[in-house]
């Protein structure tokens, strides 16, 4: 839901493209910074009360948006919310990974990702609705919390291994053991770069998209619907990651087919004036992306002991939210001084370079 209203409010306030690019970077800040050392609480202390202390966060954050109206509250918000779902998301994901492994552990992770997707599916459609409905954003970040709150608390439910956690030092989670990871492990050094230009291509695109579209003088449903279609894309296709991989020929030829797909969606954008072109460009992007996500996860799972798990994935995670702090920056930046269709082609320009770095990486190591 966030994806829409945030833009919509901060243009409400009459936000720069480079205020709105602070305003969207925001919450990733954090996460950015903390996210290795979460690796370890977690880790320590087991998912499911992570899970918990994430909802709670969260809920925080999206009250405070709506008892402190503007900049100041948006922006903390932000903060509190980044934090959170950064708290959420590798609970999550350390559950997960320590279910199965191979192909299994793809349809899994597969499985993940298409309830993510589903929630970002939903979530724009209900915003655009709401602003449509209400003539603005109202008390949307009050129905959001309840929203928040309302899934922490079915975190409860979780049991097993979800509930416990696990002796481990500094050595195994901290920053170096995460730094000799990254520079030692290829299968750590794939996920991230896969990660790099997913998060890149999924920043632009959920952070300016709607901003885009409302230069077009599109109506909110619309541009709740036009969001929301990446999403569901991704959705759809996710349960089927493991036979898309088998049919391809690997891993490594998916990942390669995936990330050119989200290059192509994302640098025509820009250059597109009507709903069905982006619709079919949105289509590209949620292919894509749909597939790079659970395979970086997929890859970085099976590349690391149980102990490193947790640690590992917040270091992809923290990769994940700097791209995610500095895509906003960057396209907010270029925006300022050129048009929509000259970032939009720039972004996508990036994505497709980093495939290329990627193969080589992939066919020197053997590693996907």
């Amino acid at each position: 839901m966030l994806l829409v209203t945030v833009p919509v409010y901060g243009l409400e306030l009459g936000a720069s493209p480079l205020m709105l690019g602070v305003i969207l970077s925001s919450q990733y800040l954090l996460p950015f910074l903390l996210a290795i050392p979460l690796g370890g609480v977690v880790a320590r202390h087991g998912g499911r009360i992570t899970l918990l202390a994430g909802a709670f966060v969260m809920t925080a954050g999206l009250l405070l948006m709506q008892v402190l109206p503007g900049y100041y509250g948006l922006i903390g918000g932000q903060l509190l919310i980044g934090l959170a779902h950064l708290q959420m998301v590798l609970s999550a994901q350390t559950i997960i990974s320590s279910l199965a492994t191979g192909p299994k552990l793809e349809s899994y992770f597969g499985w993940y990702a298409t309830w993510l997707s589903g929630g970002q599916v939903v979530g724009p459609l209900l915003a655009g609705g709401w602003i449509h409905w209400a003539g603005g954003v109202d008390n949307l970040f009050l129905v959001m919390a309840g929203i928040a709150l309302l899934g922490g608390l079915c975190g409860m439910a979780l049991t097993g291994d979800a509930t416990s956690g696990m002796s481990v030092t500094r050595k195994q989670t901290g920053f170096r053991a995460q730094a000799l990871l990254m520079r030692h492990n290829t299968g750590v050094q794939v996920s991230i770069t896969i990660t790099v230009a997913g998060m890149f291509a999924l920043g632009v695109y959920g952070s300016y998209l709607p901003v885009y579209l409302d230069s077009l003088e599109m109506s909110a449903v619309m541009i709740g619907a036009l969001v929301s279609l990446r999403s569901g894309v991704s959705m759809v296709i996710r349960p089927f990651i493991p036979r898309i991989i088998h049919t391809v020929g690997g891993r490594e030829k998916a990942t390669i087919l995936a990330l050119c797909t989200v290059s192509v969606g994302l640098a025509c954008m820009g250059f597109s004036g009507n709903a069905p072109v982006i619709a079919l460009l949105s289509i590209l992007v949620g292919l894509g992306g749909g597939l790079t996500q659970p395979l970086s996860m997929v890859v970085l799972a099976e590349s690391v002991e149980r102990e490193q798990r947790s640690g590992a994935l917040g270091m992809r995670l923290m990769a994940n939210r700097a791209v995610h702090f500095v895509a906003p920056l960057m396209f907010g930046a270029i925006l300022s001084v050129s048009g929509f269709g000259l970032s939009f082609g720039l972004s996508g320009l990036f994505i497709g370079l980093v495939a290329v770095v990627l193969l080589r990486l992939q066919r020197q190591r053997g590693v996907i």
